[in-house]
């Protein structure tokens, strides 16, 4: 209800409702596209790309469900592009671009920074399809049967990439805890 408040008043040009809608959503947006691109200044990129565009079609825009879950896809979209674009499907960032996060505090800077280097470190070590669909299905909370329709995969292929993903994570971060 606050999300279909907020889109009405941003039809009617208050840029407050924009900013307070690009502040709820930017942190969610953000980590769902540098954990798929695994790289930080293309994922603020394509968070911005994505509000662009919202801003650009906000006068068309019907919210039908979830803002958020319409904004993750997206990014998810955006980020698929980019990875098409570039043709490749893993990129390690610098540790150092981790610094900038667009968080106020420096410390809560920090700790978010470190959570975040250790999320997109685990999640590199994914297969990008199973990447792709933990993501959508955790961050953006879809149903599997919407993100087997978004990827045009079938529903079976995004529950067993989904489930390998997870598998796989479990095997890292149970060797991270050995180490």
């Amino acid at each position: 209800m606050v999300d279909k408040l907020l889109v009405l008043r941003c039809k009617l040009g208050s840029k407050d409702a924009l900013g307070h809608i690009y502040e709820k959503y930017k942190k969610d947006l953000f980590v769902l596209a540098v954990t798929l691109l695994n790289e930080t200044s293309a994922a603020e990129d394509v968070v911005h790309d994505v509000f662009l565009s919202f801003v650009r079609t906000i006068e068309k825009f019907q919210l039908t469900g979830s803002l958020k879950g319409y904004l993750l896809t997206c990014v998810a979209n955006r980020v698929r592009n980019v990875n098409k674009a570039k043709n490749q499907q893993s990129i390690e960032a610098a540790p150092e671009e981790l610094v900038r996060s667009g968080l106020n505090e420096p410390l809560r800077s920090i700790i978010c920074n470190e959570q975040l280097q250790q999320l997109r470190s685990t999640m590199a070590q994914l297969p990008y399809d199973q990447r792709e669909v933990i993501m959508l299905h955790y961050q953006a909370q879809m149903t599997f049967k919407t993100i087997a329709k978004l990827l045009g995969i079938s529903v079976n292929t995004a529950k067993s990439r989904y489930r390998y993903g997870l598998d796989k994570l479990r095997l890292i971060l149970n060797d991270e805890v050995k180490k």
